[in-house]
């Protein structure tokens, strides 16, 4: 439809005479297959409302929505009725219903049916991808759906649970009815586009909602974050997804008001309640079964999995997607030369910092061999000026440059009190989040240049052995108190330092200034790239997204002629070039050539990056670091 039309879509799906408790009938795989087909079209999630985007008192209950998130803990199944039988007390008539993609049960139930079939449903509680910059947000809410106004909050300034009871007691009683007919599921979605006063509406959110999420602990990984959290309940296929998944979640929207009821009831009975009646905690009945209102629940329909976030790029595969695919290379060359240039003047003059900065930010952990992840390339960046809070702002260049982001400033007192290891709660059962539990692709800017005199304690010492981890290995060790778990990770990491890093690093490079700015601020504000200028840092954007996507391959031609290059490397000073300088080397390579949009290595790109790593080492000889150490 064209911009400011009204427009619909309304899914239903009836199956006539369906038997809910007959477990071979298959309905279940019809219903996630016709979604999965429509949602498959063109542009067609782009009609769903997210969660990210809309504000939750703004979404109508039980319609279709979607959810950006990140899978931050995963809870223990549950069991819930997948059919049952209801029987209205004044004719003693019958129903059978189904109870999949619903929290609630219909009243009147018949427990002593044998139509009674019980199920089973796995509970992710998922948040927004943590770090994820404004300007990922900027894009992907500028072209979000927007509510129908015939679902329009009148009464904003009550919570979810007041609005929800007024409609039950105001409800039609036809509404209330069982439903005729052996019904499946009936979801209704309506939509308006273009509605100046529906906008006006979603700016601000009830009072009383906003005043208990300060009260509620979402357990977002990064300090400072917003957004929604939400519990994600999947009915197939649940061991397919893992802990640090990022996802598109489809699903049906429940904030019932009997949850907080329930909820409630569960925590004025758990103090007289017998242990035995009950395995769940205080706590963990809290954790579990927050308000609806303020982590509401989705049904999960279909889920895409997300290999990036960045809303400029399309949503299909770039495989799938030849025509981008092809446009974008052959405009890369173009675009890495305009971004050498910006980066340059970022980094006051340095090319070969530039240089070494853009093969970063485009490396990737694409394979791992045993217990060695194959293509990082954590980098640090030394000789970075302490004055003028460079630093800082060096890191808001790049974060308009990447979707998702964290900066942390190493001083002691953030070493020594921050968590940055999740840790196993088990009195909530509960995973209790840490700064570095990240999503994939995540670009980490580690401030050194906070450092500062003092002693680490316990915790200190055990964050500054995380960040080690997690550089040389791409993996982050969980505490589960008795023991700790391996998560794997795939996370970009620059250190900014004034000497050479305290941290384990792929490659050093010591900032060799060539201009000196009277004025540090006024000089990075001058060539910072403003959201004005967003075609240009649009095009920065998708060049660095696909440049990490790219396949890449060594012929064996190629291979044979870096053997002998090793070999003819070692021949005059065999102490000159180590195994370790080759693999560097061909990481260089690597990222060198998908820099250039070449997905094989060639004769040219083996040279240059040979020439680019002499060049730093020539310079790191040049310069001894503060402690005296050399690289």
């Amino acid at each position: 439809s064209t911009t400011g039309e009204s427009w619909s879509l309304t899914l239903t799906i009836i199956y006539s005479k369906t038997d809910f408790s007959n477990p071979k009938s298959g309905w279940e795989a019809k219903v996630v297959e016709f979604f999965k087909d429509r949602l498959k079209e063109k542009d067609a999630h782009t009609w769903v409302p997210s969660l990210n985007d809309v504000p939750l008192h703004y979404l109508k209950p039980n319609s279709l929505v979607k959810f950006r998130c990140l899978i931050q803990d995963m809870f223990d199944p549950e069991f819930f009725m997948g059919a049952y039988e209801t029987v209205d007390p004044s004719t003693n008539a019958k129903v059978l219903r189904c109870g999949r993609y619903k929290d609630v049960t219909e009243c009147g139930v018949d427990f002593n049916s044998r139509n009674t079939v019980t199920a089973e449903r796995q509970t992710f509680y998922c948040v927004p991808i943590p770090g994820e910059n404004p300007w990922v947000k900027e894009i992907s809410s500028s072209s979000r759906v927007v509510p129908s106004t015939s679902y329009a909050p009148t009464r904003q300034k009550r919570s979810y649970e007041e609005d929800d009871m007024d409609d039950m007691d105001t409800q039609p009683q036809k509404q209330r009815e069982p439903h005729s007919g052996w019904e499946l599921v009936y979801i209704y979605f309506l939509q308006t586009h273009g509605n100046g006063d529906c906008k006006r509406q979603e700016t601000e959110a009830p009072s009383s909602q906003t005043a208990s999420a300060s009260h509620l602990d979402l357990n977002f990984p990064l300090p400072g974050e917003k957004g929604p959290s939400c519990l994600v309940k999947v009915y197939e296929d649940w061991d397919s997804f893992k802990l640090n998944d990022t996802l598109e979640v489809f699903g049906i929207l429940s904030v019932s008001p009997a949850l907080s009821a329930l909820a409630d009831e569960k925590d004025a009975s758990s103090s007289i309640l017998d242990p035995t009646e009950s395995m769940e905690t205080a706590e963990e009945q809290r954790v579990h079964s927050p308000p609806a209102s303020l982590v509401p629940r989705l049904h999960m329909l279909y889920a895409r999995p997300l290999p990036h976030n960045n809303p400029l790029l399309p949503s299909a595969t770039l495989e799938d997607n030849s025509a981008f695919l092809s446009s974008t290379l052959s405009e890369m060359a173009s675009v890495r030369a305009e971004l050498l240039t910006y980066l340059t003047h970022v980094l006051l003059g340095d090319a070969l910092a530039a240089e070494y900065l853009i093969l970063h930010l485009i490396s990737n952990v694409y394979a791992r061999r045993d217990v060695l992840p194959l293509g990082k390339f954590a980098m640090n960046l030394s000789g970075c000026p302490a004055a003028a809070l460079y630093t800082q702002r060096f890191y808001q260049i790049i974060q308009q440059l990447v979707p998702s982001s964290f900066y942390l400033g190493m001083s002691l007192q953030n070493m020594n009190q921050m968590r940055l290891v999740p840790k196993k709660d088990y009195v909530a059962n509960r995973l209790v989040s840490g700064a570095l539990q990240l999503a994939r692709n995540t670009f980490l800017f580690l401030d050194e240049t906070h450092l500062e005199q003092g002693q680490l304690d316990t915790t200190g010492v055990r964050n500054v052995t995380a960040l080690g981890n997690l550089i040389s290995w791409q993996k982050v060790d969980y505490d589960f108190n008795y023991h700790q778990m391996e998560f794997p990770c795939n996370i970009n990491v620059l250190i900014a330092s004034e000497g050479r890093s305290l941290l384990p690093s792929d490659c050093q490079i010591h900032l060799q200034s060539q201009v000196s700015p009277p004025n540090m601020e006024e000089y990075l504000s001058n060539i910072q790239l403003h959201p004005q200028t967003s075609s240009q840092l649009n095009k920065f954007r998708i060049y660095l997204s696909v440049a990490r996507q790219l396949d890449y391959s060594i012929s064996d031609e190629m291979t044979k002629s870096v053997e002998d290059d090793f070999v003819d490397m070692r021949k005059d000073d065999p102490q000159s070039v180590s195994a370790e300088d080759l693999h560097r080397m061909l990481v260089v390579a690597r990222l060198l050539s998908l820099s250039l949009g070449q997905t094989s290595l060639t004769r040219d790109s083996w040279l240059r990056a040979k020439h680019i790593d002499m060049l730093r080492r020539s310079r790191m000889e040049q310069h001894q670091c503060v402690n005296g150490n050399e690289p």
